[in-house]
């Protein structure tokens, strides 16, 4: 059987076009990639530092005891004593730089419990769970439940 240049002739053509789509992404790959991106595994280097450079929101349970040791004695005898304070009272670096001079926001009580307990089959059975239409009165939630420990 004897392979002619016009046999070869097409499969001289796919190599030169995958030749050229190797080329196009080793140019496309070193104009998108990061410098960095590799020294640590499969990251950007760099993330790092740009984390590093972000301001800090949260200032951590430790904290939050420091000043509020009475509502963490009463939050540690009830059903919320795994839930950290920044959970419901949201971040408060900056309560805690300013020493309690810059006075965070109260939380909208409402929709805050809701996001916890209201009723959805999806949630585990022992969180106790309510249907707003029914058990809503026009009151809010800490009229009737001290949002530290919930008890009636």
């Amino acid at each position: 059987m004897r392979v002619s240049f016009q046999d070869a002739k097409h499969l001289i053509s796919l190599v030169g076009l995958f030749a050229a789509a190797v080329g196009v992404f080793v140019i496309l790959r070193a104009a998108v990639v990061p410098a960095g991106f590799g020294k640590y595994g499969h990251y950007r280097a760099g993330a790092i530092d740009d984390n590093r450079a972000r301001a800090v929101k949260f200032a951590g349970q430790g904290e939050c005891v420091y000043c509020h040791d009475a509502q963490l004695q009463v939050r540690d005898s009830g059903r919320h004593k795994t839930i950290s304070c920044e959970a419901c009272h949201g971040p408060q670096a900056k309560h805690v730089a300013s020493d309690g001079k810059e006075k965070p926001a109260k939380p909208d009580v409402i929709p805050l419990c809701l996001n916890c307990h209201e009723k959805d089959a999806a949630k585990p059975a022992f969180l106790p769970q309510v249907v707003k239409a029914d058990h809503y009165t026009g009151t809010t939630c800490s009229d009737c439940h001290q949002p530290h420990n919930p008890k009636m």
